[in-house]
């Protein structure tokens, strides 16, 4: 999943608030009484947040890798 396909709404949570919404989800996908429509929503958005997670450490270790090759040239 590409990170344009990821919505506005998921892109702006903070990396704790991303984490409690992927338990707020699992938690309902793990109740026997969910319906198999809602299920799917709420594993598309699993799916979208996991996704933004990923983006974010990405992003952060490449910040990291800069910053640690930045002071080696110093």
């Amino acid at each position: 999943m590409k990170s344009k396909n990821i919505p506005a709404s998921i892109k702006s949570k903070s990396i704790k608030d991303a984490k409690n919404e992927i338990n707020t989800i699992l938690s309902k996908l793990e109740n026997k009484d969910t319906n198999l429509e809602a299920s799917i929503e709420d594993y598309k958005r699993l799916i979208q947040l996991n996704e933004h997670l990923d983006n974010m450490f990405k992003s952060r270790m490449k910040e990291i890798s800069r910053m640690k090759e930045h002071k080696k040239t110093k």
